[in-house]
């Protein structure tokens, strides 16, 4: 059984929608896995293959479409990949961007997730779709690997803080750090419920950081690093009984730029160096973080 937070959908019952079906799709012909000419499975197919009704195909395939990624959309046979299609690499928000490329990591037979964030809110979200692929028998990793560094309850954030100046009892702080410890607790229990409902071997390991962040960094299988800026905005938030007044970031609304290692020398270095990164600060300056 899949845990969730109150008004939070983590359990993959949710249906995707045609730009998210679209966005899986773009992704396979990013990746290569889906070359110029080739044909796309039929629409009954991708229905039975995303949950959905041939009508959601049919608007993902028009998405796709417009793009110039597909040729023949309108005929009787599957559309066709277009001649040299363009790679569509615009970044996206991190709650629209993220959960296409974890399921596509967690397709691989051994899968190494690695992220550095504020708390584990998105990550969390966008858990669901590969999550809900693993139940339904589509996806069987044999191992999974989850490491998440997330900022040490010691330190003063440099955000979120209040607009006038942290007292003794910061309830922005505290704020931040049940949320920190509740959504890593959800993740950590649905990633871990895998062992005995699927038998996979799964370990999910945090670290608290002595810094703020000021971005967010998800490294999926060594193989892509998606990395997205904090941007800070001044917002009101009623907490219990009060209403905080401070400077905050929105991390689902974070743009996620993709390096991939397939893509050219250069995003190839920057997808080891990252990985380089996380694997140095895991093994020296950071501390063992308890969700409590």
């Amino acid at each position: 059984m899949v845990v969730t937070q109150e008004n939070v959908a983590v359990n993959g019952s949710r249906r995707l929608t045609p730009q998210e079906i679209a966005d899986v799709l773009r992704e396979r012909i990013r990746a290569g896995e889906l070359k110029a000419g080739d044909r796309l499975p039929t629409q009954a197919e991708l229905a039975d293959e995303f949950g959905v009704e041939r009508g959601t195909v049919r608007q993902a395939l028009r998405v796709l479409q417009e793009d110039g990624l597909l040729t023949n959309v309108s005929k009787g046979s599957p559309p066709r990949i277009a001649p040299r299609a363009p790679v569509q690499d615009e970044p996206q928000p991190t709650m629209v961007g993220l959960s296409p490329r974890l399921t596509e990591a967690f397709g691989a037979r051994q899968v190494r997730i690695a992220v550095v964030c504020h708390t584990a809110e998105t990550l969390m979200l966008a858990l669901g779709e590969p999550l809900r692929q693993i139940h339904e028998g589509r996806v069987r990793p044999e191992t999974i690997d989850v490491r998440i560094l997330l900022p040490s309850r010691e330190i003063d954030l440099a955000f979120p803080v209040p607009v006038g100046g942290a007292g003794e009892d910061d309830p922005v702080h505290q704020r931040w750090l049940a949320m920190r410890n509740a959504q890593g607790q959800v993740l950590q229990h649905n990633l871990l419920a895998l062992r005995s409902t699927h038998g996979i071997d799964v370990r999910v390991s945090f670290r608290a950081l002595p810094f703020t962040p000021p971005f967010k960094l998800y490294l999926l299988n060594g193989e892509e690093a998606l990395l997205g800026y904090y941007m800070l905005t001044r917002r009101e938030e009623e907490w219990g009984d009060q209403v905080l007044d401070m400077y905050d970031a929105l991390g689902a609304a974070s743009l996620l730029f993709s390096f991939h290692a397939r893509a050219g020398h250069r995003d190839a270095a920057f997808v080891q160096e990252s990985q380089k990164w996380f694997d140095a600060l895991w093994e020296t300056i950071t501390s063992d973080l308890t969700l409590s």
